[in-house]
């Protein structure tokens, strides 16, 4: 395993001597400086409890603080040496934070699931020793890692969560279905294992769906969870184009049969339908299949994987087969039948349904369920799988993430401290002094250069401090904050 006090930018390394003599305290903020997303101008905070009890506490304590001494400088040393050549980084103050035993250092956050403006700090961190006052942006390098993922993702599912929320209000007798409507199929797609499960459990917090099984297992040891007493995360049954080619072309329709009649007689499973053509299972295989379909105790969920996905399951009206040009969704009403619901919709028969889980964005799910709301259908007909194509596709600066001192004293006299590049188009523009963030409604607003007696005051607790955590959140509050923040469609 890493040392953790390795685990930082190079340049980083010699800040230490390069804060004015007699520096004491450095004071930074974690802020989200700008959205690339227009219609998203609030982020939502999650994933610092993790980083405080993984690297703050357990890989910090382990393979740093409990280890010998020795070790730890001899690696160090060897490390710089090798990296920068002899020079004059020194070591001693590496040491004196061996002998201390803990991170002298303060973090206060707004509580996690919050949805936070653009430009609002989302957590402040400073040192509480004068000699570790290097230590703070130290971190930085760490801190912008671990957490703006978590961040980015738990905010573009509740994005989907307010579209899909929304034309389920307009359109569905089943709202409550939107909980399993977006399904997270990102895991394959994403840069690690790391990676794939906190951009999953970020998704987990406005959707139960998801094939990331082991965010289930990080949702339980860093957030309070538990899948015996609470819904996680959950998936069906499903097949995979192997499991359809192995059966051939020619035995496609006996694969279907079988895996509706034999292997799960009852349930939900999903079934790849495009492996070859999907139009003919739709129009030959699931008309033959109907009654037994019909009869049957449990779902068969159609799932197409190639194409457009608005046109494939609204209809493309330039298609020349008369299936294509209607779509999935209409093809299985023509079928199966269903009931129109008392908002004027039709909902597909219970034992059908589809799914479509191939480069699923935020315009492709607000297209589909648009296109359709004007042909009559709910849009809880249909389960948007959400992949690596939403989830990877994104950097730090989709939000403008950055951590940024503001503050710092200098022989205990402090000094407001702020950047502004002339060059700079205003992101890079940050917040100057001691800050306070209040709380007005669900939302949050910054106050720059208080005092510290104003600075203690506000929406910012202390949730980490000389080496401990201090407050500890439980998935089902962070689910509960992300919701109270996500059902403003019914006033929008």
């Amino acid at each position: 395993m890493l040392n953790p006090i390795h685990l930082t930018d190079g340049y980083k390394l010699d800040h230490r001597r390069q804060y004015p003599e007699g520096t004491n305290l450095v004071y930074s903020n974690w802020t989200a400086r700008k959205s690339r997303h227009p219609e998203i101008q609030e982020v939502v905070l999650f994933g610092l409890q993790y980083f405080i009890k993984k690297y703050l506490i357990e890989d910090f304590n382990q393979h740093f603080f409990n280890r010998p001494k020795a070790e730890i400088i001899r690696k160090y040393t060897r490390r710089i040496n090798n990296y920068l050549g002899n020079n004059q980084v020194e070591i001693q103050h590496i040491e004196a934070l061996h002998d201390l035993g803990y991170l002298p250092i303060k973090i206060k956050a707004l509580p996690e699931g919050s949805s936070v403006p653009i430009k609002v700090p989302m957590f402040t961190l400073y040192n509480t020793l004068p000699d570790f006052f290097w230590l703070t942006n130290y971190l930085e390098t760490l801190i912008s890692t671990t957490v703006w993922m978590p961040c980015t993702s738990a905010t573009l599912a509740k994005q989907y969560r307010k579209i899909l929320d929304k034309y389920a209000h307009e359109t569905s007798s089943i709202p409550q279905f939107v909980d399993w409507q977006g399904h997270d199929f990102s895991m394959r797609g994403m840069a690690g294992i790391e990676a794939a499960v906190m951009s999953a459990a970020g998704h987990l917090l406005s959707f139960t769906g998801t094939d990331t099984i082991p965010s289930i297992d990080f949702l339980e040891e860093y957030y309070n969870a538990n899948s015996d007493t609470e819904i996680i995360g959950g998936s069906v049954a499903a097949t995979e184009h192997s499991v359809m080619s192995m059966g051939t072309n020619e035995g496609e329709f006996q694969t279907f049969k079988r895996l509706i009649t034999k292997t799960y007689p009852s349930g939900i499973i999903s079934i790849v339908s495009d492996t070859w053509d999907l139009w003919k299972v739709l129009g030959e295989y699931l008309p033959q299949l109907k009654e037994t379909i019909l009869r049957r105790e449990g779902k068969v969920v159609i799932r197409p994987d190639s194409g457009d996905p608005a046109d494939i399951l609204c209809g493309n009206p330039n298609a020349t087969n008369p299936l294509e040009k209607i779509g999935v969704i209409e093809s299985l009403w023509n079928t199966f039948g269903g009931t129109i619901n008392e908002k004027g919709y039709k909902e597909l028969a219970p034992q059908i349904g589809a799914i479509y889980g191939d480069s699923i964005t935020l315009a492709r799910a607000e297209e589909i369920c648009s296109r359709l709301k004007t042909k009559g259908f709910a849009s809880t007909n249909v389960v948007l799988g959400i992949g690596s194509f939403t989830y990877q596709y994104n950097t730090r600066d989709t939000f403008g993430f950055a951590m940024k001192a503001t503050y710092g004293e200098v022989n205990g006299e402090g000094r407001a401290i702020y950047k502004s590049p002339i060059t700079d188009d205003g992101m890079k523009k940050s917040a100057k002094g001691l800050l306070q963030v209040t709380a007005f409604g669900n939302s949050f607003q910054l106050q720059e250069q208080v005092d510290w007696t104003t600075e203690k005051t506000g929406a910012l607790r202390t949730v980490f401090e000389d080496g401990k955590l201090l407050i500890e959140v439980t998935l089902a509050e962070i689910r509960e904050r992300v919701k109270i923040s996500s059902t403003c469609f019914s006033l929008c």
